[in-house]
């Protein structure tokens, strides 16, 4: 098949070495000799997917450290996909050509919501029933893991297995209890598996709605099964595996450059913010470990530029000392540091002011709310001043533009709160132009805010997309020569609000989706919301009935069972406080909040970093 695809399919597609393989670094195993064979496979595209740190993780630990082999799968560009259904051609792995059916397991990183319709086209495009029932014991198990599976309810019947909390520990038991266990049927293979900590298998539930919908019955099919799924922990950053040898991809991706996790977690609180509450808690590598790691990696790809990657990275303990450490080490050979988005204070201006002695860096700070009251309603712990300090700093600096992160339809979100938007970036245009000879450009990104499973939000409604184009259409009455605002899209943000807090019943939107054609819901130029709306009427789901309406702290939640270790009554204490405009601090520096996670797995606070 490899030599067919060169010669006769690849030339006729745009970028074709999305599908060629062959990378620098790539690690192809003796597949004879392999105990387990398993894809990794993410619904998207080569450049999105080569830039996913789990998934550089994953594969160079089951491929660097175990006898099973882990080979990958991205998803097909629509004129990739034409030739493909045209010739019959099944979907392939990169590493050996080999078609999904000869593996034992398929492995989906869900990172967004709508890419879901995409992990029904690629099991399609395999020859592998879309349904989890409907497959038998010739077919590989389907797994999935990743931020999207900590509601795994609209899903449930595609995956026969899910994954919740970190994946390097249990992705090798699965791999390894497979492997010791080839005798068994499908069936009682699953069964096993399901005893696996942080393991779900949908299939063992039996879930019903009653009482107006909201209440839920979930009964088990066998006796000895886990009635909550709790979540996997990493307890130990600096044990853990991370790969020095990355692939280099074949072009341009979207992060094409050496990353290194320098932790895990965040305990700021935004209420908002799922990656907050389900990654707790904050654990760190030492310095020392990734002085190492970005010396290897660097060697070993031959990058310019390293990417300090968490979800909070200014918040890393030894982060001075780190940046200073990798600049004095590798800018003498043109290599640059990167820093995420900067967090709204001084200091991380003068932060990134080392970081700027190689090459000058896009300028991000993220005040999320227009007045101070909002972001006290979300725990956005910063304030104006904070703002316009590290603003002046920037522009003092040297910086000619900014990018700024806004969210609308927030709770309680008033019309003076979109005017403090308004204020804020006429505010920071004025700093820019008192400090720098030169015009300055702002650019405000303004998202919906979506509720999200696990968050003190969760219970919250969604703004209407009727409510979100007049928030809109109020501030573009702003107009200020390079000030530059855009949105992200309404019907988008309606369709992720439904996936994310929604059930099983979403099953057969998702499948009358993707039957009417719906793929690469995630890209403006592709997502077709007229389909959605079809899906919607022709299967009689609500959709409105999961985003517009405010849920009561007695509903059933149908991620209840799911046990990320914070007490479902500290989210509503939480959710309490934001009524209030109430604060809460970060417990690393602020003493404990009693959210209960670290009891309930065990762990403690991290600071490796000082």
């Amino acid at each position: 098949m490899k030599e067919m695809l060169f010669r006769e399919i690849l030339p006729k597609v745009s970028k074709p070495s999305r599908y060629t393989g062959g990378e620098f670094n790539i690690i192809i195993k003796d597949w004879e000799r392999a105990k387990t064979k398993m894809v990794l496979a993410f619904p998207d595209v080569y450049e999105i997917g080569m830039s996913h740190v789990g998934s550089k993780i994953l594969y160079g630990l089951v491929n660097e450290r175990t006898e099973h082999v882990l080979e990958r799968t991205y998803t097909p560009w629509p004129d990739m996909e034409s030739i493909m259904r045209g010739r019959n051609i099944p979907l392939y792995s990169l590493e050996s050509f080999k078609p999904w059916l000869d593996f034992d397991l398929i492995g989906f990183s869900m990172l967004y919501e709508l890419a879901i319709t995409n992990v029904l086209n690629m099991l399609d495009l395999a020859g592998i029933p879309i349904y989890s029932n409907d497959r038998n014991d010739s077919h590989p198990l389907i797994i999935a893991g990743g931020p999207v599976i900590y509601n795994p309810e609209p899903f449930a019947a595609f995956f026969d297995i899910m994954v919740i909390g970190d994946g390097e520990e249990v992705i090798i038991e699965i791999l390894d209890l497979i492997a010791a266990n080839r005798d068994l049927s499908r069936n009682q293979l699953l069964l096993d598996l399901s005893k696996l900590a942080g393991v779900y298998v949908p299939s063992l539930y039996e879930v019903s709605y009653y009482d107006n919908e909201k209440k839920i019955k979930r009964d088990k099919l066998y006796p000895n099964i886990q009635d909550r799924i709790c979540k996997r922990t990493v307890k130990d950053l600096d044990q853990t595996f991370f790969s020095n040898n990355p692939l280099v991809p074949n072009l341009g991706v979207v992060h094409d450059r050496a990353v290194i996790e320098v932790m895990r977690g965040c305990q700021r609180g935004c209420r908002f913010c799922q990656a907050g509450m389900v990654y707790r808690p904050v654990r760190e590598r030492s310095i020392s470990n990734l002085e190492i790691m970005a010396e290897k990696q660097l060697r070993a790809t031959g990058y310019d530029e390293i990417s300090l990657a968490s979800l909070s990275t200014l918040d890393y303990s030894g982060v001075q000392k780190l940046v200073e450490s990798l600049v004095e080490a590798h800018a003498k050979n043109g290599i640059g540091v990167s820093l995420p988005s900067l967090r709204v204070d001084r200091f991380s201006i003068d932060l990134a002011k080392q970081v700027q002695k190689v090459r000058k860096t896009t300028l991000t700070l993220a005040p999320e709310a227009g007045t101070q009251r909002l972001r006290d309603v979300i725990n956005k712990n910063i304030t104006a001043e904070q703002l316009f300090s590290a603003v002046e700093s920037a522009f003092k600096s040297g910086w000619l533009s900014l990018k700024l992160y806004f969210m609308i339809g927030l709770p309680s979100e008033t019309e003076e709160d979109l005017e403090g938007i308004i204020n804020l970036l006429a505010e920071v245009k004025k700093i820019g132009n008192r400090y720098s000879k030169r015009p300055v450009e702002i650019r405000a990104a303004i998202s919906c805010f979506v509720p999200k499973a696990h968050t003190p939000f969760q219970w919250q409604r969604q703004s209407s997309s009727e409510e979100l184009a007049a928030k809109k259409d109020f501030l573009s009455r702003f107009r200020s020569k390079n000030v530059k605002l855009s949105y992200h899209d309404s019907p988008t943000c309606y369709l992720e609000g439904i996936i994310t807090r929604g059930d099983r019943r979403l099953a057969q939107v998702i499948h009358r989706a993707w039957e009417l054609g719906c793929r690469f819901d995630g890209w403006s130029e592709h997502f077709n919301f007229e389909l959605w709306q079809q899906a919607f009427r022709e299967t009689g789901v609500d959709g409105d009935y999961y985003v517009y309406r405010l849920r009561s702290y007695n509903e059933d939640l149908p991620w209840d069972f799911i046990d990320i270790g914070i007490d479902k009554s500290f989210l509503q204490a939480e959710m309490e406080r934001a009524r209030n405009a109430e604060t809460t601090g970060d417990c690393r520096y602020q003493g404990c909040n009693d959210c209960g996670l670290c009891t309930a797995h065990d762990v403690k606070l991290d600071i490796k970093g000082l």
